[in-house]
């Protein structure tokens, strides 16, 4: 069913590709008729896109900063959202 989708797909797909991929696996589950192996395979794999999501967003945010001209001197410092 799922197994079509590889180790290897995942690390070529960008964030948004991965997250309709999840969002295809919950409405699955949630939806269909499944027999238990079935419901296995797809949360299995719905865990392993939802981790390379997670990393994929840990990555964006190392590379999220701002970069501030204090004089002469140009520092960085993390972006933090505001609330």
């Amino acid at each position: 069913m799922w197994g079509e989708i590889m180790k290897e797909d995942l690390e070529k797909m960008n964030f948004e590709e991965l997250y309709t991929k999840l969002e295809e696996v919950t409405t699955k589950l949630e939806g269909d008729n499944l027999n238990l192996d079935e419901s296995i395979e797809l949360f299995e794999k719905g865990m392993e896109i939802s981790k390379k999501c997670n990393e994929k967003l840990e990555k964006a945010e190392k590379k999220i900063s701002i970069l501030l001209k204090d004089g002469e001197e140009v520092k960085e410092e993390n972006f933090e959202a505001e609330e």
